[in-house]
């Protein structure tokens, strides 16, 4: 505090003239914000939203018609939350986008902090991604994890578009700060293994036969926790719905997106609601109420940024 800041407080005649003199040097009185910075409940401006596959499948299939993965280095769609300017974060912490990679088209390999996952919507033998050196085959249904700071790149050898939900923890990182990114030296990533069985990789056969393998549940839901041992900040669940199932209304502090991986049926979030089908993605910020029911037997694939709470002792639940 300078010699004049000092002379500034010390003549000030009244407490607007206090207030003009904090503004300058950056003060600001806790009895006189511009907006509360404490509240009884958790408030947000991110909304539930649903995203529909048939949508974003072809509007990347036209999109496809003009912009290849050399020049879009991810040809991707982002599902954005209208927040501000904001056109990339999903929730506050969470980003989901469809991803599309035609035959014989790869894209090149990057590392980055943030965490970031795969699930398979369509795709033909052929379609692989390569993390660090290992071989990860891409089928319907499967999940890939690209822990952060992995070298990752993707390829298709099918004979079609492959097309897929992309996961990140890239708004975290970003509100964090700590982001680092690097093109990898070599445009083609070297296949060093192709493992039967991966901690990376959670086929879509081996979800089905656990969660089959689970004690069946009153409400008509299974949950299946995917053990994973890298990326803290997300959890990723499988929620088996038999027909006529509903998870109930909840509501908790984390943000969470879900994306279908089969059936259909309806959602109520927050106050509306929308009926969902195989590939859509629909997602409920912090304190949102969720009801989640099945038409059919269904299979939906849920991200969240759970352990993040619980960790910074943040997680609280409503039923």
């Amino acid at each position: 505090m300078d010699k004049d800041t000092v002379a500034a407080i010390a003549g000030a005649r009244s407490l607007e003239e206090l207030y003009s003199v904090f503004a300058a040097t950056r003060y600001t009185a806790g009895w006189h914000k511009k907006k509360p910075s404490l509240w009884a409940s958790p408030t947000t401006e991110f909304r539930p939203l649903h995203w529909r596959y048939r949508e974003g499948k072809l509007a990347l299939d036209r999109a496809g018609e003009w912009i290849g993965t050399e020049l879009a280095e991810r040809r991707n769609l982002l599902m954005f939350n209208p927040v501000g300017d904001n056109d990339y974060d999903t929730t506050p912490t969470l980003v989901a986008a469809y991803q599309m990679i035609k035959p014989g088209e790869h894209a090149r390999a990057h590392r980055h902090t943030p965490n970031a996952l795969r699930l398979i919507l369509d795709a033909e033998p052929g379609v692989f991604t390569v993390v660090d050196g290992v071989k990860l085959s891409m089928l319907p249904g499967d999940v890939v994890l690209t822990p952060g700071w992995t070298w990752h790149s993707h390829y298709n050898e099918g004979g079609a578009n492959a097309y897929w939900i992309d996961f990140l923890d890239v708004p975290l990182v970003q509100r964090l700060e700590p982001m680092f990114y690097e093109q990898h030296p070599v445009e083609v990533q070297e296949v060093l293994s192709e493992p039967k069985e991966s901690k990376l990789a959670f086929s879509r056969a081996w979800t089905k036969a656990t969660l089959a393998g689970l004690p069946a549940a009153a409400n008509g839901v299974k949950r299946l926790l995917l053990p994973k041992d890298s990326m803290p900040s997300m959890s990723l669940y499988f929620l088996g719905m038999a027909s006529g199932a509903s998870t109930g209304s909840l509501r908790n502090s984390a943000s969470h997106i879900y994306a279908v991986v089969e059936g259909r049926g309806r959602a109520r979030l927050g106050d509306g609601a929308m009926s969902w089908e195989r590939g859509d993605v629909f997602t409920a910020p912090c304190w949102a109420p969720v009801e989640i029911e099945a038409a059919e037997d269904s299979l939906v694939f849920q991200v969240t940024d759970e352990p993040l709470l619980r960790m910074l002792g943040l997680y609280r639940e409503q039923a």
